[in-house]
């Protein structure tokens, strides 16, 4: 009886560490899936056609925003700023002289004539004065005050007349709506100036971000069209990671879910945000690391990391992505 229930004991405890064993092994494999780390490359090229005359960096170089990239020749854009600058010269010129009142001699004349002319109406008016006093005593004739009347007036509207042409030779030679006219070449030759002025600078060509300098794609002596590469940079910010996630698990992937990146040689604490899930589903991703995938219907989603972590990474290298916060997920549904 004691043998009988030994046995059965030592049967107990082996089937229970035969099931222990089996859930186990028989646990889903963690969630994993596998991509590769892409880049937006910033292809900067000439804003105009023109002859490539220096390269002012090669294949792997750091720049800082704002560093010489190439230069194209000038010579033309040159030749045109200075004539658009001489334009503007002497449409300004015509506008002072519009502007500008007679000659200080013809303004000297007007004056001295304007107080010749004052001083007969005064004298003119002393003497109608007078004769207009003598007149009730019989001293003075009507005849000769309504003379002297006269005389005054005359006088008066020649001052009135000698005082405008005072104010014309003080004022702008030049009639309003010349004037007008004249403002608005101005304008027109300065922003001819301002197009020169750009057309010249843009001979010189500087990043436009802080940058690796990814590749040098044409070479001095060559002439290029307007927006053709020259320099191929790659800021750290236009790093990320493309990766494959089956349509079993596609529902537990989310907008700035964070994942973690792992990769040969790569530091243990890499990650990222998704920042982008394909809303098609595909049968043939264009490339997959991973043997052990049975999945053949994927969606393509893309994942962001700092700044900092993604200078560690490189385009095209082969990386494994896993959710850092993996969502309860049915073992019958994984892959």
């Amino acid at each position: 009886m004691t043998r009988r229930l030994l046995l059965a004991i030592v049967l107990l405890v082996a089937a229970g560490g035969g099931a222990w064993w089996w859930r186990s092994t028989s646990r889903p494999p963690p969630i994993m899936w596998q991509g590769y780390v892409e880049a937006d490359f910033v292809k900067v090229g000439p804003t105009q056609q023109g002859l490539l005359t220096s390269v002012a960096v090669a294949r792997g170089d750091a720049v800082e925003a704002g560093a010489p990239l190439f230069t194209q020749d000038d010579a033309n854009d040159r030749a045109a700023r200075n004539q658009a600058a001489q334009m503007l010269a002497r449409a300004e010129r015509q506008l002072a002289n519009l502007m500008a009142g007679g000659k200080a001699t013809e303004i000297e004349q007007a004056e001295a004539n304007l107080a010749d002319a004052q001083s007969t109406l005064g004298r003119i008016a002393g003497d109608l004065a007078r004769g207009e006093a003598l007149l009730p005593r019989g001293s003075a004739t009507r005849q000769s005050v309504d003379q002297l009347r006269a005389d005054h007036r005359s006088a008066q509207a020649r001052v009135e007349a000698l005082q405008a042409v005072l104010r014309q030779s003080r004022g702008p030679m030049g009639r309003q709506g010349e004037i007008e006219a004249q403002r608005a070449s101005v304008g027109a030759s300065r922003a001819d100036l301002d197009m020169a002025e750009w057309r010249l600078a843009q001979r010189r060509v500087v990043a436009p971000v802080s940058a690796r300098v990814a590749d040098v794609l044409a070479r001095p002596g060559e002439t290029l069209a307007a927006g053709v590469a020259v320099v191929s940079l790659l800021p750290p910010g236009n790093i990320f990671v493309r990766f494959f996630v089956p349509e079993p698990l596609f529902s537990t992937v989310h907008l700035e879910d964070p994942v973690a990146l792992a990769c040969d040689g790569c530091p243990a604490d890499l990650s990222a945000r998704v920042s982008f899930i394909s809303p098609r589903a595909e049968y043939t991703p264009p490339l997959i690391y991973s043997e052990s995938s049975k999945a053949k219907l994927v969606f393509v989603v893309e994942a962001r990391p700092a700044r900092e972590q993604a200078v560690r990474l490189h385009p095209g290298q082969p990386i494994e992505v896993r959710p850092i916060e993996a969502r309860a997920i049915s073992p019958l549904r994984a892959p």
